[in-house]
């Protein structure tokens, strides 16, 4: 696995390869572990993608596409997988850019959920953890 370059925080790190991305350019700054209610960066991908580059799993989910009540209970779902597993690298990120409620990333792999699967979800964490470019940095 190879990594991608840094790039200054003040920069678009521009289109990626899939959206959401699973690899590509970004910042030297990584997103912390946690759970997201909106989007708190200028250009999130940038630090997300450091994220995944130290072998974070993120859930990236689009409450565009859902009622009120279903995106309540996709929130609590996937709160609840991100408790089970300790939290450990994990990020949850709001992404309305997905035609589908809720997309796993780790780093180079994908998972779409057109409904959320804890089983399937611990099962993506499970085989993606660490699997990255810089494992060992927290």
């Amino acid at each position: 696995m190879r990594s991608s370059p840094h790039i200054g925080t003040d920069v678009n790190p521009g289109e990626y390869n899939s959206d959401p991305p699973t690899s590509g350019l970004h910042y030297a700054a990584a997103a912390p572990a946690g759970f997201y209610d909106e989007n708190i960066y200028t250009y999130p991908k940038g630090y997300l993608v450091h994220s995944l580059e130290h072998g974070y799993v993120i859930f990236w989910y689009n409450c565009d596409l859902l009622d009120e009540s279903a995106c309540s209970e996709l929130k609590s779902q996937i709160r609840s997988v991100m408790d089970e597993l300790g939290g450990v690298k994990l990020i949850a990120y709001p992404w309305n850019s997905i035609d589908v409620p809720l997309v796993m990333t780790s780093w180079g792999h994908m998972r779409r959920f057109e409904a959320f699967d804890a089983e399937q979800a611990k099962a993506f964490y499970h085989t993606n953890l660490n699997k990255s470019p810089e494992p060992n940095v927290p």
